[in-house]
């Protein structure tokens, strides 16, 4: 099974990828009420939340200051969980709050693990590293 390691990093940021491109569509959904959402909310707490999904699915997808907006998404989804779901039930089966649970662990894992090689965290990064001259 060592043979699988080298596809971990690829496999890692097109997971990252998907998941962050869901998780904007979520953002359209409240905002915009695209893919048969509820239309722009007058809620300030669902515009706010609508908003971090929308800027923060982007910016995990694509690995654009990826900790940070990993950060601030897993957060609103604990937010989000803690606020919507959790007063109907605790278990996340029985009060439809799978998604929100997903999200907030999923992001707090890429948190923690960084945007991946493939991504514009690590292009920034290669090309801000001045390359050792060999002699």
């Amino acid at each position: 099974m060592n043979s699988l390691n080298r596809f971990t990093d690829p496999v890692y940021c097109i997971m990252r990828l998907i998941v962050g491109l869901n998780f904007a569509s979520h953002g359209g959904q409240l905002l915009f009420g695209m893919f048969g959402g509820m239309p722009g909310s007058n809620a300030p707490l669902l515009q706010l939340c609508g908003w971090i999904c929308l800027v923060g699915g982007f910016l995990i997808a694509f690995g654009l200051f990826t900790r940070l907006a990993a950060f601030i998404s897993s957060g609103t989804m604990a937010v989000a969980y803690f606020m919507v779901h959790a007063p109907r039930s605790f278990f996340p089966i029985a009060n439809k709050g799978e998604l929100a649970v997903f999200y907030c662990w999923f992001f707090l894992f890429v948190f923690f693990h960084g945007a991946g090689r493939l991504s514009i965290d690590a292009l920034i990064k290669r090309k801000s590293t001045p390359t050792a001259a060999t002699a």
